[in-house]
């Protein structure tokens, strides 16, 4: 089994290799990351520009790995289309500090693993609940377990696995929960500030206040759990369809006032039951 490491903390981050320690002595592990810091990045791509690979001294023997000039993203297409063949899981990871609720929306590391769902590849984004996390054992191990479930064919073709894991040892952690995702608010913030080169504004976000509520991420996480949270790319509001009816008639005849008024149209506008009929005659 042939598996590419990614993530949005930068080829050097200690949770990626901490990846690879943890994996590599029962498959074959090859790696590609941003060279750079790229979290919040979400899924963005590099379309105007040349992206640049190159290949590094792996902090860990044995694997092959690949700096690119570029987002996570931007990893895993090169990884997929250029630089190596026959990946049969994608792990991005192990991501510093949590991806729960709609963060998954804005996270790099759920944007790397969106490139290899979507060309058919089991696909894990995995985050440890803290910023500054001291141990990386408890998610390295899930890690070992889920790469021999994958070996034995339990992980679907189609999986996009969001999983968050408890900054904790594995001995601490008290279960694993299949999860939602929770519903947040905060808001983002501006800060203002001058460097002498001229103003300059910093965005920020405020502590979240989270929807804890059993079965989701958030509660599992502060509940010392695993939380495996099952995605896919429809973001679709399929129980609103229904209610945009009336709205979108309403759109629809406005569009159709506004051509009929136009200069130069044949048509007229004129209210129903107004006007004369077709073939009636005067007097």
């Amino acid at each position: 089994m042939r598996i590419l490491v990614t993530n949005d903390d930068g080829i050097y981050a200690p949770g990626l290799w901490a990846v690879v320690e943890a994996i590599s002595d029962t498959v074959e592990v090859v790696v590609a990351a941003p060279d750079r810091e790229q979290s919040g990045v979400g899924g963005a791509i590099t379309l105007n520009n040349p992206v640049r690979a190159k290949e590094i001294v792996p902090l860990v023997k044995g694997t092959r790995a690949w700096a690119v000039e570029g987002t996570p993203a931007d990893s895993v297409i090169l990884a997929l289309e250029s630089l190596v063949d026959n990946i049969d899981l994608l792990i991005s990871g192990i991501n510093s500090g949590a991806n729960l609720g709609e963060d998954v929306l804005v996270s790099g590391t759920v944007g790397a693993a969106l490139q290899g769902h979507h060309r058919s590849i089991p696909s894990i984004a995995i985050s440890v609940g803290s910023l500054h996390p001291t141990t990386f054992e408890g998610a390295a191990n899930l890690l070992k377990v889920l790469c021999r479930q994958a070996q034995e064919g339990r992980v679907p073709k189609d999986a996009l696995l969001n999983i968050n894991v408890p900054p904790t040892i594995s001995s601490e952690i008290q279960g694993v929960d299949v999860t939602r995702l929770a519903h947040r608010t905060y808001a983002d913030t501006v800060r203002i500030g001058d460097d002498g080169k001229g103003k300059y504004f910093w965005i920020t976000r405020t502590r979240p206040r989270w929807q804890m509520t059993e079965g989701t991420d958030v509660w599992s996480v502060r509940h010392r759990r695993i939380s495996i949270t099952p995605l896919h790319t429809d973001i679709t509001a399929h129980d609103r369809i229904a209610t945009m009816t009336s709205l979108s008639s309403h759109l629809a005849e406005g569009l159709e006032s506004i051509v009929a008024n136009l200069p130069g149209n044949s048509k007229t506008a004129s209210s129903p039951g107004t006007g004369p009929k077709p073939g009636a005659g005067g007097s």
